[in-house]
């Protein structure tokens, strides 16, 4: 090998790194307020297809979304948990946890 030859290519195993954007146990806010009434639903469902085992969104909006709840459970089953962190009357903070 020369000085002007390149150097080797380091093997495919020597140089891959674990995804960056995933994160076990992670906790990703979702402030539903803050999204127009008529892409919410999408949107939230676009969230939580996105989420990878282990990692749970943060969802907080000023009611109650008992509909979205009973459309959750309706198409993720069990692979997402529900569990209230708040409950009033300004509003709820729900973890939505995506499970293994």
């Amino acid at each position: 090998m020369t000085p002007s030859d390149p150097a080797p290519s380091p093997a495919p195993s020597e140089t891959a790194q674990p995804n960056p954007h995933f994160h076990p146990e992670a906790v990703y806010p979702f402030d539903a307020r803050g999204v127009a009434k008529r892409f919410r639903h999408a949107a939230i469902f676009g969230a939580l297809e996105a989420l990878q085992a282990g990692e749970t969104m943060r969802f907080v909006n000023d009611h109650d979304p008992i509909p979205l709840l009973r459309q959750m459970a309706t198409h993720f089953g069990e692979t997402v948990a529900v569990e209230y962190r708040q409950r009033a009357a300004e509003g709820v903070v729900i973890d939505f946890i995506k499970q293994g």
